[in-house]
């Protein structure tokens, strides 16, 4: 979806990087490096994406650091719509409205941080879940997704959790 609207490979890469958890920066080299394209390929959309004020940036020493505008007007919808283009309302909406005593849900590992490895690390904060309908779950959300999905569960919330919310009661 967001592929077919955004024409610009590298342009997608760095609204997935920006988009998938508040925190997320980046410089030049390292998004060059990082995405394996070229310093001008990332410059040009990096460019772009800050003239519409979708990202900013500020100098740390010599360099420049971007990352997402919160206060884009269209910064929430900008997330949704990343969310959906990575398969996370899928993933949300088949795993843990089905599932039933889930109190939170955070993507965690490489998509976090907004890199498409291929697998999805989800961490659930739930009781009583029958493991066999977890399982049978995931497998379906793999198949609707075309995604890993790897799945802890923890009965209370986990002190080092970090990463990007899909669910919170």
């Amino acid at each position: 979806m967001l592929d077919i609207l955004i024409t610009s490979k590298t342009r997608v890469k760095l609204l997935i990087k920006f988009f998938t958890q508040d925190s997320n920066k980046g410089y030049l080299r390292g998004l060059a490096e990082e995405f394996h394209e070229s310093t001008n390929s990332v410059r040009v959309e990096l460019n772009r994406l800050s003239d519409a004020g979708i990202l900013v940036s500020e100098k740390e020493g010599n360099t420049k650091s971007y990352s997402a505008n919160k206060k884009h007007p269209l910064f929430k919808e900008m997330k949704n719509m990343v969310a959906k283009y990575l398969g996370f309302d899928r993933l949300v909406e088949v795993v843990i409205r089905n599932l039933g005593n889930v109190t939170k849900a955070v993507v965690v590992g490489d998509y976090a941080q907004g890199i498409d490895s291929g697998q999805i690390d989800l961490v659930l904060v739930a009781k009583d879940i029958n493991q066999e309908y977890l399982n049978f779950l995931i497998e379906k959300a793999e198949e609707k997704i075309k995604r890993k999905v790897n799945v802890q569960v923890f009965d209370e919330e986990p002190d080092f959790l970090e990463g990007m919310v899909v669910f919170d009661l």
